[in-house]
């Protein structure tokens, strides 16, 4: 029943990102037809905007299922590295949607087309209400800092403004009839979608490349876990990566004989979470300087600082 329980948020999670997902891939469809017929170029750059949140909401969808998956004999992480995956190609597409917009809003300043304002402008309203409904949808529900689900969310908000520049626009041409500001708000629009595609872009080829999480400051944890312990003496190979937003670490620490070994060990576990949420470490324990080749994999990073006990 336990396990049953843990699960709520999760599915939770999945129930809010179906919903979003069917209002955003509707809405989609709406904006690229209604881009087409009323030739504006910014609700078109909004569908591609909407493209990428389904795609999001869609990735995220999948994290939710497979973060469920239980780790396998030769995967003992289980599935989670694939939302990181997933976010990342998702990144990429932006970036390819972005270029391909932005490059016929420049043929369009060469050669303005006509633009029907009145339809443009029932879509990109419809296209905003539609936007407000997913992002409540997404908002609303457990605040669990997942990758996916913030990233998701995050996309709807730019989506937002992406139909509030459509939306201007279509009242521009109305009211004046001066076509090029739908070129002009496009590549406005373009800029939200790479930026929130930088960002992206960013944290999952860090997680991807193994990195720490960007908060974490490595020498200081080691200088903290030698003052906090008076037991522990040095603090040297220390690796944190990320996986499927849990922070793993591996560390080897120098200590004086305890009394209690694994008392010694239980504390500086108790360290590791209290003050860095880490609850994944695994800590080799040694009584002398460490001299081992294994110790060689991280030396040039630490200068060899390990090396002053010899």
């Amino acid at each position: 029943m336990a396990h049953a329980h843990s699960h709520a948020p999760k599915d939770d999670n999945a129930k809010r990102l179906m919903l979003a997902f069917g209002v955003t891939a509707t809405f989609m469809v709406i904006e690229v037809i209604g881009g087409l017929v009323s030739g504006s170029l910014a609700l078109l750059a909004d569908a591609g905007h909407m493209l990428t949140d389904a795609a999001a909401l869609l990735f995220a969808l999948l994290a939710v299922q497979f973060s469920h998956k239980p780790a396998g004999k030769g995967r003992t992480f289980g599935w989670l590295r694939l939302t990181t995956l997933a976010a990342f190609v998702n990144a990429l597409a932006l970036v390819g949607i972005t270029a391909l917009i932005v490059w016929e809003a420049i043929q369009r300043f060469y050669h303005p087309q006509p633009v029907a304002g009145a339809t443009m402008m029932g879509v990109a309203v419809a296209g905003l209400v539609a936007n407000i409904l997913a992002f409540w949808i997404l908002h609303r529900g457990s605040a669990e800092k997942n990758l996916n689900v913030r990233a998701a969310a995050l996309h709807v908000l730019g989506d937002l403004l992406g139909s509030v520049g459509a939306i201007l626009a279509a009242l521009i041409i109305l009211w004046t009839g001066w076509t090029p500001i739908d070129p002009i708000l496009s590549v406005l629009v373009s800029c939200l979608v790479l930026r929130s595609a930088w960002q992206l872009l960013k944290e999952s080829v860090n997680e991807l490349l193994e990195g720490a999480p960007a908060s974490l400051d490595i020498a200081a944890l080691k200088r903290n876990l030698c003052r906090s312990i008076p037991e522990v003496r040095n603090v040297h190979h220390v690796h944190v990566w990320m996986v499927g937003e849990k922070p793993i670490m591996t560390l080897h620490v120098q200590v004086i004989p305890p009394h209690d070994h694994d008392a010694l060990l239980e504390r500086i576990q108790h360290f590791l979470e209290e003050h860095y949420q880490i609850s994944h470490a695994t800590i080799q324990m040694e009584y002398r300087p460490c001299s081992g080749p294994e110790c060689r994999l991280n030396e040039a990073q630490t200068g060899h600082e390990h090396h002053h006990h010899h």
